[in-house]
């Protein structure tokens, strides 16, 4: 059984190009090329593509994927080692709903806040394997100290500014303003410095590649529905991918 990358590019949802651009590095290799020049993909090449995705929505650059691709020996061991991660997110969002949920019943309601509840599922700490697998120990341990550093005012400061770099990036692609625009290169701007503020990211580490951590986010903002949700949905989180894109082929 095997696939054109015409079938690939549309069962994922992806482009030709990238496909072919995946090709190019050496991260995704057609499983033969047909007389005619065309691309095509048995199951093990569909399998490595899952992967690659789902890589791709942690935030992963496709330098560092291809290095988790190279120490994986055992596709499916790799796929079960993801989908429990997938399944604590899952259940992690549930927690946050049902946080967000009691919250707007109290308000609406004139009802006492029970701050006890109000912050299941937003506990940081879930993520310490994740991080530690992934950008070593010493990177975990800088983004703890650095939020558990914070009084609560600054981590108020610091929800505002997310949210409002947010905002910002909405209400530019709602007016239609092209990603090449100073303006959103400005924006931009911000993103990159904000990314680069939180210790322990691969965009704040010394040596770091920016440009790969950048990007791969950026992807992420648009395959990921949770995240394009931020940016006013899909239409606005391609807009956001697209001015970060030609930011970092500029800048980084």
């Amino acid at each position: 059984m095997e696939w054109s990358i015409q079938q690939i590019a549309r069962l994922t949802g992806t482009t030709s190009r990238t496909l072919r651009h995946y090709d190019d590095i050496g991260l995704l290799p057609p499983s033969r090329v047909g007389h005619n020049g065309y691309r095509y993909y048995d199951e093990s090449a569909l399998v490595r593509l899952q992967r690659i995705l789902l890589l791709r929505e942690l935030g992963l650059g496709l330098p560092q994927i291809g290095d988790v691709l190279a120490r994986e020996t055992s596709p499916a061991r790799a796929l079960e080692t993801h989908l429990a991660w997938l399944e604590e997110e899952k259940g992690r969002l549930e927690r946050q709903i049902r946080a967000v949920t009691s919250t707007i019943g109290s308000l609406k309601e004139g009802k006492e806040l029970m701050a006890e509840n109000m912050f299941d599922g937003f506990d940081h700490t879930q993520y310490k394997d994740e991080v530690e697998q992934r950008w070593g120990r010493d990177a975990y341990a800088r983004g703890d100290a650095w939020w558990r550093g914070m009084s609560d005012a600054e981590r108020s400061a610091w929800g505002e500014r997310s949210s409002q770099l947010a905002r910002d990036w909405t209400a530019a692609a709602e007016a239609g303003v092209d990603p090449a625009s100073d303006d959103a290169q400005a924006l931009a701007q911000r993103h990159v410095e904000w990314l680069t503020g939180i210790p322990g990211t691969p965009a704040a580490a010394p040596g770091g590649d920016v440009k790969a951590y950048v990007l791969g986010l950026a992807e992420m903002y648009v395959a990921d529905d949770r995240f394009a949700a931020n940016y006013g949905g899909t239409a606005g989180a391609t807009f956001v991918r697209d001015a970060l894109t030609v930011y970092a082929d500029a800048r980084l």
